[in-house]
């Protein structure tokens, strides 16, 4: 598997990942996350054009999709219900994504972004047990509510290597 920017020319497929995402979250008890067609085309342009837009592939096929962000996320600014465990510089995972082919997709967004920060955030819905337990079963730390930009709470967790 081989991580690297994501181009403009691949919105079609990282589009159909986030269908397949989508399916996989409303088959798995978490219908509301990603309504409406989250992530919409203009965000990923926009990360794409940010440069903070990842894709995971082999053999020239997109398995997965990952924004890593790295600096203050506005989001985390405030928490609730708990506390971050410092204050130190961090990198975000955000809108991962798998075609559901590959198993091991947030792992490999995970060691890539440590490569470039050893403190990371990321949230997910309440509903997303396969993420919260993902992400507890690679170390991360649950450490409390944040509201994401329409204002709906999400669990948040911390990374500390």
């Amino acid at each position: 598997m081989h991580i690297r920017p994501a181009a403009v020319q691949e919105l079609e497929a990282i589009l159909s990942v986030y269908d397949n995402a989508r399916a996989f979250m409303r088959a798995h008890k978490n219908p509301t996350q990603w309504s409406g067609g989250y992530p919409q085309p203009e965000l990923l342009k926009e990360d794409i054009a940010k440069e903070q837009l990842f894709v995971i592939e082999e053999n020239g096929v997109i398995h997965g999709v990952f924004a890593y962000i790295l600096g203050e996320d506005p989001t985390y600014q405030l928490i609730e219900d708990g506390a971050w465990p410092n204050a130190l510089p961090y990198g975000t995972i955000h809108r991962i994504a798998s075609d559901g082919t590959v198993k091991g997709i947030l792992k490999l967004a995970v060691d890539f972004a440590l490569t470039h920060c050893k403190q990371l955030r990321a949230d997910t819905h309440h509903d997303n047990y396969v993420m919260q337990n993902t992400m507890t079963r690679l170390g991360f730390q649950y450490c409390g509510i944040i509201y994401v930009s329409d204002g709906s709470p999400r669990k948040a967790y911390q990374l500390n290597i």
